[in-house]
């Protein structure tokens, strides 16, 4: 690393106020503080001193979902062999999906990044550190084929629409992922839907790569399928790249937990809300997916990873603790809702969070107001 800080402080009084690229200080001071902890501190005003920065914090959530690249690569790997009637082995299959991958994340990073650039030395700030697990979760959240000029609008998209346009990271009202895979779920619904999209060159002779949610629309039993609960709980199916594996996430959740990163009050209350309502239209049983057992809704889809990695976004999700509850709670509620009465969009999950997103500040404004409400109550019965 010292090699690194050498080659920072030859460069940097070119970036520096007077230098000739003076105009570009915040790319060179997003590379500086990605690699050292910045050396400046606040002067005036309430601040809090910490080991970890926000750069940290996000590089935490790119760590978090790697177990879930990792197992998607491979999965993108076995659902090809699978179609193919192939004989590739296991790290034919790794290798397969990571080079069919890598093109997907290459493209989000770097029209992400240019963006934000563009948009940090056009205003004269620091580069926004938000993007670090933004430009992982897109890709994460497509389907392996989908055109790369499509993924290359969508995340220009999320980054301009869905984030700049209010302010950049911390200023956003939706989730700028889900902003990205909304985007093209409404303008190009044939490349995110059907069941062609979800296994790389599915064009296969008879193959048909449908996921589970797609069988259930299309009033096929859960249990008539083809994959078993082992193969939905391990993640052995179609879907998209980093979603389908629950020990991946579940992983990725610990680690999340563990650092302080993610809320587990929004995880739980979501996998509560889901199950509570998926429970209710079980006792109902008027379609086949009112009669998938609740706790299949919660491992097939994308449920589990938007409980992890898109509803405990600490920007667009509620921040008072009972608002958390609430928040989570809502989303497993309307995801399983989505998912039952408008099997045109049997994945609810990314609707119904960017829904609460929306909500989230009221949600709050609600909690806060009542605590305020109680404590004046309080104060007048002392008096």
């Amino acid at each position: 690393m010292k090699v690194f800080r050498n080659i920072l402080n030859v460069i940097k009084p070119t970036f520096e106020k007077g230098g000739k690229l003076e105009k570009l200080y915040p790319a060179y001071d997003a590379f500086e503080t990605f690699l050292f902890v910045p050396d400046h501190t606040t002067k005036s005003g309430s601040h809090i001193r910490d080991s970890i920065d926000l750069k940290r914090t996000m590089f935490m959530v790119v760590i978090a979902l790697i177990p879930c690249l990792l197992f998607g690569m491979w999965n993108v790997g076995y659902q090809y062999n699978y179609a193919t009637s192939g004989e590739m082995g296991v790290f034919e299959e790794f290798m397969y999906g990571f080079w069919r991958f890598i093109p997907l994340i290459l493209v989000s990073y770097i029209v992400g990044l240019t963006v934000e650039f563009a948009f940090a030395v056009f205003r004269g700030h620091q580069v926004n550190e938000g993007y670090l697990v933004t430009g992982m979760l897109i890709p994460l959240t497509m389907p392996i084929d989908v055109p790369l000029w499509m993924l290359a609008i969508s995340v220009i998209f999320a980054v301009v629409i869905g984030k700049e346009v209010f302010g950049g990271t911390g200023m956003n009202i939706l989730n700028p992922a889900l902003s990205a895979r909304a985007f093209l779920f409404f303008a190009y619904p044939t490349y995110m839907s059907g069941d062609k999209v979800w296994v790389s060159e599915a064009m296969i002779d008879s193959h048909s790569g449908a996921t589970i949610l797609g069988d259930l629309a299309s009033k096929k039993g859960w249990d008539q399928g083809s994959w078993s609960t082992f193969d939905m709980f391990a993640g052995f199916i179609p879907g998209s790249v980093g979603e389908t594996s629950i020990i991946a996430i579940g992983i990725g959740a610990i680690i999340l937990l563990l650092t302080g990163v993610g809320s587990w009050r929004i995880i739980l209350s979501t996998f509560i809300g889901g199950y509570l309502m998926a429970y209710l239209f079980n006792l109902w049983g008027y379609n086949e997916l009112m009669q998938t057992p609740a706790h299949i809704h919660l491992i097939i889809g994308s449920f589990a990873f938007g409980a992890v990695f898109m509803a405990t976004d600490p920007v667009t999700a509620s921040q008072t603790n009972l608002g958390k509850y609430i928040y989570g709670f809502l989303i497993g509620v309307f995801a399983i809702l989505i998912r039952v009465f408008n099997p045109a969009y049997p994945e609810g999950m990314m609707l119904a969070i960017l829904l609460m997103n929306v909500f989230a500040p009221l949600i709050d404004h609600y909690v806060i107001q009542s605590n305020i409400n109680r404590r004046l109550k309080r104060v007048k019965s002392t008096n």
